[in-house]
């Protein structure tokens, strides 16, 4: 069969129809790359228009990674996306769901392992990039811990997707009181790949992973 094997031309080609398909003209230029990463995760180009953030989120985000910051992942599957050779800082990578006792920890506060994944973190939390992708209850709790100063990360990456709590939680997000920086993605749509396609894209523009 005939059909592009080289997958540096693919990575090209993919993002100049993304260039021709999408609207990007109110993306400011430090999320521009974010934002054909994320359309090119899902092959959807409407979903620029529901993309939401912080004024600077990109800027901030990006020396956040070069100091070392902690990335810290809902689920797994966020983790597994993340493209990790380039990480320059040897920044570490924690996923929420798979903290210790963490099953034991989500019993006693009543919500999900995701969410109590962020409590068991709260260490780790101030200063961090949380980069959400599958679970709207973690990031309510992570905007509930955020009313310490002290554990209010330097950037929080809203992708949960579903239809019980998503598009609530990332409105939420949005509209946060804490001056958290942030990009989101409003409504239902979201997950993982989308969340690991905007950390990647803050780290290697778009470049192939």
């Amino acid at each position: 069969m005939e059909y592009l094997r080289d997958g540096a031309e693919i990575t090209r080609r993919s993002f100049a129809i993304i260039e021709a398909e999408c609207d990007l003209a109110a993306v400011p230029a430090d999320l521009k790359a974010l934002a054909k990463r994320v359309v090119h995760s899902g092959g959807m180009p409407d979903l620029v228009g529901d993309l939401a953030w912080s004024e600077g989120a990109g800027a901030k985000a990006r020396t956040a990674l070069a100091a070392g910051a902690p990335i810290l992942c809902d689920v797994a599957m966020v983790a597994a996306g993340i493209a990790r050779k380039h990480l320059a800082a040897g920044n570490e990578i924690e996923v929420a769901v798979s903290q210790p006792d963490v099953a034991v920890l989500a019993k006693r506060l009543g919500t999900t392992r995701s969410a109590a994944g962020f409590s068991a973190l709260k260490e780790k939390l101030g200063g961090a990039i949380a980069v959400i992708g599958n679970a709207p209850t973690a990031l309510f709790h992570l905007l509930e811990l955020a009313e310490d100063p002290a554990l209010r990360p330097a950037l929080v990456l809203g992708f949960p997707v579903g239809f019980v709590g998503a598009a609530e939680s990332k409105a939420a997000l949005i509209a946060n009181s804490f001056a958290i920086p942030f990009v989101a993605l409003r409504g239902r749509r979201g997950g993982s790949a989308m969340a690991a396609a905007a950390l990647n894209a803050l780290l290697i523009g778009e470049e192939a992973a």
